[in-house]
């Protein structure tokens, strides 16, 4: 890692150290004689031998390494922690304290945003070792205010909130196309789910979202890795069964698709949906729909 500020001879005598270059002399005598480009500063990979010339060559160009991080469509602000930390870019609780705090670079589009889940969006990703993790959580926030602008989710664009066409609110658009995300891996089924979802909110009933318990859990640091019984009464404002309406915020990062069915959600009547066992969901309208295809799915499963 050359930082910004080396000299040239704390260059030579760093490649020097890491078996780069054999002389710390040569390296700074080429650096005299040859034209002068600025050494630019960065994380630099020989996985094989080189000439002085070619390492040189490359410092001067600023061929940097730079580290893949892909962020899947859904991963929660700990779940990039994480890939953040696995990329050898940085401490997880590091990252996680700016996602939890620096929630100015969103604070124009939501205002009301408890941290920057939800805005960190999903891509993949290079970065270098002279990035700070700030920085990096903006690149994420950027990437997402593209999408939106593309997408036209914006402050007062008209959307549906609720089931009514109001003035959008870019945090509850967004909340709605993270619990879509959780729910369907499959992209043609999101605009329905997002439609069961509406429809539950204009009937005054509880969205019961179960990636909302588990989120609820994570926040408070009690997830065991599966759902039981029990967890639904965990008392969070995330916890759709409990408390009434979206929660207050999203609970993942999601994808251009999810965001795309929040904001046209298809025209349905239904209000409950299940897994059909094979990726995909069965809808129904009513209650007892709902318990026949309950009941197939545990078939399907081999439970009675």
């Amino acid at each position: 890692m050359l930082r910004s500020g080396y000299s040239t001879r704390r260059i030579a005598a760093e490649l020097k150290k890491a078996g780069i270059i054999r002389s710390e002399l040569a390296f700074r005598f080429w650096h005299i004689v040859r034209p002068k480009p600025p050494l630019k500063a960065g994380e630099y990979l020989f996985e094989r031998q080189a000439t002085l010339p070619q390492v040189y060559s490359r410092i001067a160009r600023g061929d940097i390494y730079f580290h893949v991080v892909t962020i899947p469509e859904g991963y929660t602000m700990f779940d990039i922690a994480k890939a953040i930390e696995d990329a050898g870019l940085g401490s997880a609780t590091d990252f996680l304290h700016i996602a939890q705090t620096q929630t100015q670079l969103i604070s124009d589009i939501a205002p009301n945003a408890k941290s920057l889940e939800g805005y960190l969006f999903p891509n993949t990703y290079q970065f270098t070792r002279t990035q700070s993790l700030g920085e990096m959580a903006t690149v994420m926030v950027h990437e997402f205010r593209q999408v939106a602008l593309q997408l036209g989710l914006a402050p007062g664009t008209p959307a549906l909130v609720g089931g009514d066409a109001t003035a959008t609110d870019v945090n509850k658009i967004v909340t709605m196309a993270s619990i879509v995300e959780k729910e369907t891996a499959a992209p043609e089924e999101r605009a329905r789910v997002a439609s069961v979802y509406y429809n539950r909110l204009t009937h005054r009933m509880a969205l019961d979202a179960d990636p909302s318990v588990i989120y609820a859990e994570l926040l408070q640091g009690t997830y065991g890795g599966a759902l039981h019984h029990a967890d639904m009464a965990v008392n969070s404002p995330y916890n759709t069964y409990r408390f009434p309406g979206l929660p207050p915020g999203p609970i993942g990062n999601p994808g251009r698709s999810a965001l795309e069915a929040a904001l046209h959600p298809e025209t349905t009547k239904f209000l409950y949906f299940v897994s059909d066992g094979n990726g995909h969901h069965r809808f129904a309208t009513t209650l007892d729909e709902h318990n026949r295809n309950v009941a197939a799915y545990r078939r399907a499963l081999g439970l009675r």
